[in-house]
């Protein structure tokens, strides 16, 4: 038995193979550089998760059965005789765990570094996907008529309610819950702080008032190194001294610089790799 076959011994799903537990690290690798290229929140990929999460408490299982079985008591002798195939099997998926757990809570952070960043972007941008008339977000409203003073009486009261948002892309349901919970209680920080004591028009934090927007979303003209996957894909590169974008071929194994924007799509498809 190699360390591939050891790796694959803990995923006891039905189409479990080595495979498979090969090609779902690589693709949480390539989301985690890819999360950490771009200054966007990028589609969380539950089903990927989910299964490496179960891999994770699998590992974690075994790991404890291999160690409590690792050492045996000669009763007679009071000592301990250790297993060598154990302990290797062991020393293995221990610090296959920690390499995996690394990525995923480097991951986290990084998405969560976004998410209070741009807290209000992504909850103005989740609640704009309500249907229902009668809870329109505050930019909405407020586009459509300016609420009375009285209606805008501390920060809190811009915050966009989520309540009935069933689509939670690109987050995960536990960061739509993080990020309104931080949002509320940042805007009650501003509100007891310093925007109290404002009139009561100037207490809102989706303010766009004279044409320009107090939601800052990420830069989506930041530039990336992308490798191309595919035969053909094409991209889009920002005019030179202000012209017309151009639209470009890509072939597989170029590594280009290019702005995110340009590529955003292809990276979607799978056409293109951050690096």
């Amino acid at each position: 038995m190699d360390i591939d076959d050891i790796l694959a011994s803990v995923d006891r799903g039905a189409g479990a193979s080595t495979e498979s537990t090969a090609i779902d690290h690589q693709l949480l690798t390539r989301f985690w550089v890819a999360e950490r290229a771009v200054s966007e929140v990028l589609p969380w990929p539950a089903p990927l998760m989910e299964r490496m999460m179960d891999r994770v408490r699998l590992q974690i299982e075994t790991i404890e059965d291999l160690a409590a079985s690792s050492a045996d008591t000669d009763l007679s002798t009071k000592q301990h005789t250790h297993n060598p195939n154990l302990n290797l099997r062991l020393s293995i998926l221990q610090t296959d765990l920690a390499r995996t757990q690394y990525i995923i809570r480097s991951l986290l952070r990084q998405r969560l570094s976004k998410l209070t960043k741009h807290s209000m972007h992504y909850l103005v941008k989740l609640a704009s996907r309500n249907k229902n008339p009668l809870s329109q977000t505050p930019s909405q409203s407020q586009s459509q008529s300016q609420p009375p003073p009285s209606q805008a009486l501390s920060p809190e009261d811009s915050v966009p309610d989520i309540s009935q948002v069933t689509d939670y892309a690109p987050l995960s349901a536990q960061e739509c819950a993080f990020v309104h919970a931080h949002q509320t209680l940042l805007a009650g920080h501003y509100g007891g702080s310093f925007m109290g004591a404002f009139p009561p028009q100037l207490r809102r934090l989706d303010d766009n008032a004279g044409g320009t927007s107090m939601v800052q979303g990420p830069d989506m003209k930041e530039v990336v190194f992308v490798r191309c996957l595919k035969y053909e894909v094409p991209v889009v590169v920002e005019g030179v001294d202000g012209g017309e974008d151009l639209g470009v071929i890509m072939r597989m194994g170029d590594v280009w610089v290019v702005l995110w924007e340009g590529v955003r799509n292809a990276w979607m498809k799978g056409e293109v790799e951050l690096l």
